[in-house]
């Protein structure tokens, strides 16, 4: 699913949950990855408002811990509980963000940075929801229009700042932005993370079917306009039949690691799909005088390298990273959707065979007692029946 933000006036990470919510994200799921951090004393409610008539869902978070400062430590701690594991990653990808930029900034460890506004319940809250709902509505990619930037001052931990933040602006590198007749804070340092974690693409409307709009509202209120992030979620269009395959370059980022434990392994491969990879896996390898060790790679496109092979040093611990600049060939294919036990089960369908997503068919295993081959293969026959032309065989990632 590809979700396309449109951030009228900015955005802040509750200004996305509520939009997320309000285009059909479950509440009690979004509930359920918060409570699994171990978070206590927070509530999380989905609140209808009207922004200059304009209806929109406000993600209102109530807590009962007053505490506005923690070491960044703390969160990612709380964040990397979190479930399922797609979620963790996402939310650990956001505060690391956070932390690294802050850190730059101080000149301090990101892992011994203490953050003010976001220290608090509300920042996490907005953070792990966030992750949370893109994961309920199966997004995997995210593309944003340009930010509108504010002008004027922002008083913070450290007293009075320019307007962005210094912190926002740290985390909107390699983004696209504007300028706006807007004073203020609009782009926040939780939206811009979360934008970054996400591995969001920035321009207009992909070529996609769109299937829900949602509206999420700020807290501050505008005089000429409805403060609101506007998400559309859409089903990608399938390439024409006759399609020639696409050739286009890729970098395999790969490393030996016969130090690192198998949850270290599959955590860093979590982590960097959820940063946009392409792909990643693992080999299994002798290394010198005789050590057991895996191959860790990374298949990536060009624009994510740096922050993939950030995710690879960061996550494994280990003291290189070899880079190999490739071409791959990919046919095209169409995802269409099936439905399994009354349940949505996504198929991927290429010239040349078909496969059922992975996730849709645990999701539908896990609600229905189906054994989980059985939901794969059902939806493979049922996708393959209404679309013939796809052949009986499965591929893989080129």
């Amino acid at each position: 699913m590809i979700c396309w933000i449109n951030p009228f006036t900015g955005i802040a990470g509750d200004m996305l949950l509520g939009a997320l919510l309000d285009a059909g994200a479950p509440l009690d799921e979004v509930r359920a990855s918060i409570t699994a951090t171990g978070l206590t004393g927070w509530e999380l409610d989905a609140e209808r408002v009207s922004a200059h008539g304009l209806a929109a869902t406000a993600a209102r978070v109530r807590v009962t811990d007053t505490a506005t400062e923690r070491k960044a430590a703390e969160l990612l701690e709380l964040a990397a509980a979190a479930r399922p594991e797609p979620v963790a990653a996402l939310g650990t990808a956001a505060l690391t963000a956070i932390a690294r930029a802050e850190g730059r900034l101080h000149g301090t460890d990101p892992a011994d940075v203490h953050l003010h506004e976001l220290g608090g319940h509300d920042a996490l809250v907005d953070i792990v929801g966030v992750a949370a709902a893109l994961h309920a509505l199966g997004v995997t990619d995210v593309v944003c229009a340009p930010l509108p930037l504010g002008t004027g001052r922002v008083r913070a931990g450290h007293g009075l700042l320019p307007c962005p933040a210094p912190a926002t602006l740290a985390l909107l590198e390699g983004a696209a932005v504007t300028g706006t007749d807007l004073r203020g804070e609009t782009v926040t340092p939780t939206g811009a993370a979360l934008l970054r974690a996400a591995g969001t693409r920035y321009g207009p409307p992909p070529p996609m079917t769109p299937v829900a709009t949602g509206y999420g509202a700020g807290t501050r209120t505008l005089a000429d306009r409805p403060n609101v992030v506007a998400v559309t979620l859409g089903r990608p269009l399938p390439p024409p039949p006759d399609a020639d395959p696409a050739v286009e370059t890729v970098v395999t980022l790969e490393t030996n690691l016969d130090d690192v434990t198998g949850e270290t392994i599959a955590h860093t491969i979590v982590r960097a799909l959820a940063e946009g990879a392409l792909d990643a896996w693992t080999t299994a390898a002798v290394m010198k005088k005789g050590r057991p060790a895996q191959v860790l790679h990374v298949l990536a496109r060009p624009e994510a390298v740096d922050r993939l092979r950030a995710v690879v040093l960061t996550e494994t611990g280990t003291l290189g990273v070899r880079q190999t600049v490739q071409t791959r060939v990919a046919v095209p294919r169409r995802i269409h959707t099936v439905e399994v036990g009354g349940l949505a089960v996504r198929v991927k369908q290429g010239p040349f065979g078909s496969k059922t997503e992975h996730d849709d068919a645990a999701a539908v295993a896990g609600r229905t007692g189906l054994p989980l081959r059985v939901v794969a293969e059902r939806a493979r026959r049922l996708a393959e029946a209404e679309h013939p032309d796809a052949s009986t065989q499965e591929g893989g990632t080129p």
